[in-house]
């Protein structure tokens, strides 16, 4: 048994929610409730199990493999003697890792952003660096722009409100045109609907999802402004149809601000009381990301004077929220349960798309 488990490829991962299933995929050490614990996470979309087994029939001679964790860059470093490949999401991969994993034949980034990764290095070492685009960061671009379009077009208030009296009901005063002079449109008289359309968008965060969700608002035709402490060369954000702005002028100028960042105690609170009130006035501000990175209360009394147009919000402050959440009260919030990455399969391509393509760099199966 010790023998079999040492001659199995050893792969190491960031100990982040999602590499650590290429452990419960690869590893048969892997413990059950590291595996059940998986089979629950999936079990609104898909059957883990059989996920799994695909995949293995997949990756040919990487499974079984050993696979350990890594959750900061001293374990990684301890970790990476005899490794033959590296998944990262988050650490950084530079000439100290590569000269502790000297057996390393593949880096593979969970993502696209290589930042942290150090690829000259790496080239030099002649060790591959690959990639992987995310589903579920598309997922999440797509909230943001569905919470836009939801707070400006009023979908959630008007949803299901077709006869007169629920018109009535709901305060209007529906009454229909005279068609022998105009249209029909909007006979409910619903006032201050909106366009996504020649309007500004400001993303705070420029990393993988901000760049998903301003490459689908400029195919909308917004103009898009972002703002990060490092702002990327004007090319390669041209290539997501967004520029460059500080972020007192992406606030000033925007009519849809969208929060895009991790959750940290560097980016909490990342919009503020002040940096609220600069915002435009009636712009719609969405976070698909995590709550804290907007002060709530400012959020709550920005909605009270006026001064934001709009709220949407899919990660709550709270989890599980509450039926009686203050924000609520407003008609212009919308704040849905954490489901912005969803569905869950979006993980389970993304990982079997990656195991594959790793089994074929590192020669585990034949090349096609």
């Amino acid at each position: 048994m010790a023998e079999a488990a040492a001659s199995r490829p050893l792969i190491v991962v960031e100990d982040d929610p999602f590499p650590r299933i290429l452990q419960a995929v690869l590893d048969p050490a892997v413990t059950l409730e590291r595996v059940n614990a998986f089979i629950d996470f999936f079990s609104t979309d898909a059957d883990f199990l059989a996920w799994r087994e695909s995949v293995r029939a997949a990756v040919g001679s990487m499974y079984p493999a050993t696979v350990v964790t890594a959750k900061d860059q001293d374990e990684l470093r301890a970790k990476l003697p005899g490794a033959v490949a590296l998944v990262t999401e988050s650490l950084a991969v530079g000439a100290e890792e590569l000269a502790a994993g000297t057996s390393l034949r593949l880096v593979q980034k969970y993502g696209t952003i290589l930042r942290a990764i150090d690829t000259a290095a790496c080239r030099a070492r002649g060790v591959p660096v690959a990639t992987q685009r995310r589903r579920s960061n598309i997922a999440c671009a797509e909230m943001s722009l569905a919470l836009m379009l939801d707070i400006a077009k009023k979908l959630h208030i008007t949803h299901g409100l077709l006869s007169m009296e629920q018109l009535q009901a709901a305060g209007y005063r529906p009454k229909l045109f005279d068609r022998r002079h105009t249209g029909n449109s909007n006979w409910a008289r619903i006032p201050g609907l909106r366009m996504l359309y020649e309007s500004t968008l400001g993303i705070v965060g420029f990393g993988e999802i901000g760049r998903e969700l301003s490459l689908r608002a400029a195919a909308m035709g917004m103009r898009v402004l972002y703002w990060q402490r490092t702002p990327i060369p004007a090319a390669e954000a041209a290539v997501f149809g967004a520029s460059f702005a500080p972020i007192e002028t992406l606030l000033a100028q925007s009519d849809y601000v969208s929060v895009q960042l991790p959750g940290n105690a560097s980016t909490r609170h990342i919009l503020d009381r002040g940096r609220i009130a600069q915002l435009k006035r009636g712009a719609i501000l969405v976070n698909s990301s995590r709550a804290d990175l907007i002060e709530r209360e400012a959020v709550l009394d920005a909605l009270a004077s006026g001064h934001l147009g709009g709220f949407g919000l899919d990660t709550p402050y709270d989890e599980p929220g509450s039926a009686d959440d203050p924000l609520l009260q407003f008609p212009n919030v919308t704040i849905t349960p954490h489901t912005a990455a969803q569905p869950r399969t979006n993980a389970l391509k993304d990982l079997a798309e990656m195991m594959s393509g790793m089994a074929m760099q590192l020669g585990f199966v034949a090349t096609r």
